[in-house]
């Protein structure tokens, strides 16, 4: 009785339908048919009279849309005495609305059940080892959590107990479970096995990795795209269409009945519920593969994107740079220059840093202190450390403050961070980060996707991003940026639209202003993750091919299912308009294309893999990928 009682609620409209359809066939019964004609007449002009002052509202807003045949189908039949044949019409467009609600509830179960598993308590351990249940968002860094066996890790932690097995596919999609030792990172929303242990907390909720998925999700959810109302595009030529079958089926037999019967099968309802069912059902299908869409409009501009630029530390590489040789010049020691490197470092974000510092702590080097640090956008860091003025980053950058700066020398896969202290030359740091093994094969596939330019933006040196570029075989290289240079080289391209593919802070203006900008969120990379239109949730660069797949074949399947709807209701109108079809009959294969076109929507949900495209053919700029996969 409750489910009835909230249904009634949400869909009043549905619930007087069945009334007023009850009401008029017990006066039917009864031999007053009159009475039943003129209420059923009343009430679906009235619903007629309500669509229409929303339809006005829509106009009124600049929007366009097909319920228009709608209200005059409703009209017409009352006119013509089809009046049962109106309460069907009613009864499609009222229900429509529960139905799409329905059909948007399966399109987006992968998305609803992210949101459902979102951990909402913790098991926190007090110093006397009593335990206190807490909601999760009340866990602080650093207190110490039991996580039962079957549950959720609340938070980001690291494991405190010998070791444990976790099942991370709600992160991950890998279906297998994962061991992990003491001391290693657990992320949360991770399900653990069979046995109890102990973690700390390293992050707050709303920072930890399992609740930014879910914000991600939850922007998707309520993003308004401009592709829910993808079927407006059919409007006009179809509500003519139909209009034009209709006059000529009444033009040509005399009889009025003949137009109303045509326009009970020209009705919207399959045009407006199966655009978004699709793109629902894509950005669905997209979260199963650890990548989150914020909105039904990236999907449309990821399946014709022409355009794919990367970044190129943490995108075309790891992003874990080691450091393999310290040469310090001018007189000074290994350890000191490592030393000086590391304090001026602590206060740069870059991932560079980042393994600079580790490096230096793994050695149990002792950081001196620092008086004052600036950072300079993808050129380095200056800081004031025991009176002197250190300067580390690039070559070009260094040679400003040490006339006497050279390079040093590095191979494929290497990048050098060079020093100066007091206005002299100090020595370099070498460290390496490999590229990705399957960027190749990502460009490659991008490629046969239909993307027919590729190009490298990035702030690093020219001479290391050249090594990773040639390693790749692509030609068009953007080195030595910064974030506005970036923003001005997207905005210039004119193969539209473009994907920008980066993962750093300093992408994040880049990936504003990119047609679909792409974050690889796997870091954490919160400034990234918020400007981009996509969020890779897996530390895997070949999801971005995934996701423009994805995109291609749920803009496919939205278009088929529109064309179907079209199609069938075309064929009903030719068969209505020559007397075979009468109103009331019409009035139900209507709802049988309804569901025949939500149907055919739902398969953007897809299979169990992502899909793989048919090869297209490539144009100089793709062979070179091609080329790099066959390598």
């Amino acid at each position: 009785m409750n489910r009835l009682g909230t249904a009634i609620r949400k869909y009043p409209i549905v619930a007087m339908t069945v009334l007023v359809a009850a009401l008029g066939s017990i006066l039917a019964l009864t031999g007053l048919a009159t009475a039943a004609q003129w209420s059923i007449s009343g009430f679906a002009l009235m619903v007629a009279a309500l669509q229409a002052w929303d339809m006005v509202k829509n106009l009124i807003g600049g929007q366009w849309g097909i319920d228009a045949l709608a209200i005059m189908a409703i009209i017409a039949t009352v006119l013509v005495g089809e009046f049962w044949a109106s309460l069907v019409i009613v009864l499609m467009l009222s229900g429509g609305e529960a139905l799409e609600d329905y059909a948007s509830g399966r399109a987006q179960r992968e998305l609803t059940a992210l949101l459902n598993r979102s951990p909402q308590s913790a098991h926190r351990l007090a110093d006397d080892e009593a335990i206190e249940e807490i909601p999760a968002t009340a866990v602080a860094v650093g207190d110490r959590l039991l996580v039962r066996p079957s549950e959720l890790v609340p938070v980001d932690g690291v494991l405190e107990s010998d070791s444990g097995t976790f099942d991370e596919s709600s992160l991950t999609g890998e279906s297998l479970p994962v061991e992990r030792e003491k001391g290693e990172m657990l992320p949360s929303g991770s399900l653990n096995g069979e046995s109890a242990v102990i973690i700390r907390a390293i992050a707050l909720a709303q920072d930890s990795q399992y609740q930014r998925i879910v914000a991600l999700v939850a922007d998707a959810q309520e993003s308004k795209a401009p592709l829910v109302r993808l079927a407006d595009r059919y409007a006009v030529p179809f509500t003519a269409v139909s209009l034009l079958i209709a006059g000529l089926a009444w033009l040509f037999s005399g009889d009025p009945v003949r137009f109303a019967e045509v326009l009970v099968v020209a009705t919207p309802c399959p045009l407006l519920i199966a655009a978004p069912v699709a793109f629902m059902g894509g950005m669905s299908r997209a979260s199963r593969f650890g990548i989150i869409v914020k909105g039904g409009g990236t999907l449309e501009r990821l399946s014709h994107a022409r355009t794919v630029a990367f970044d190129k530390t943490g995108t075309l590489t790891h992003g874990d740079p080691t450091v393999v040789a310290v040469r310090p010049a001018g007189g000074f020691a290994e350890d000191e220059l490592f030393a000086l490197v590391a304090a001026a470092e602590t206060h740069s974000s870059h991932v560079l840093a980042m393994a600079v510092v580790d490096a230096a702590h793994e050695r149990g080097l002792a950081l001196p202190a620092v008086t004052s640090a600036r950072e300079e956008a993808t050129n380095g860091v200056v800081a004031i450390i025991d009176g002197r003025e250190v300067v580390v980053g690039k070559l070009g950058f260094v040679g400003e403050h040490a006339s006497d700066a050279a390079p040093t020398s590095i191979v494929s896969g290497e990048l050098a961070v060079y020093v100066a202290v007091a206005g002299r030359f100090a020595g370099a740091i070498v460290l390496s980060d490999r590229l990705r093994e399957n960027a190749a094969s990502t460009m490659s596939r991008f490629g046969k996707l239909g993307v027919v330019r590729f190009l490298m933006l990035t702030g690093d040196s020219k001479d290391t991003a050249r090594f990773i570029a040639d390693d790749l075989e692509l030609e068009e290289v953007h080195a030595e940026l910064l974030p506005q240079d970036k923003v001005q080289i997207l905005k210039s391209i004119p193969e539209r639209p473009v994907i920008m593919v980066g993962d750093g802070v300093n992408d994040a203006p880049v990936l504003a202003v990119a047609d679909v900008g792409i974050a690889m969120g796997a870091r954490g990379a919160t400034a990234a993750s918020e400007s981009a239109d996509v969020v890779i949730v897996l530390d895997d660069i070949s999801k971005t091919a995934d996701a423009m797949a994805i995109g291609q074949r749920t803009m496919r399947v939205a278009l088929q299912s529109i064309w179907l709807g079209i199609a069938l209701s075309v064929g009903l109108m030719v068969v209505g308009a020559l007397g075979f079809l009468p109103a009331i009959v019409g009035a139900a294969l209507q709802e049988v294309v309804d569901l025949a076109t939500i149907l055919n929507a739902l398969r953007a949900l897809g299979g169990q893999r992502a899909p793989s495209m048919p090869s297209r053919r490539l144009n100089a700029n793709s062979r070179r990928a091609q080329l790099a996969e066959q390598k």
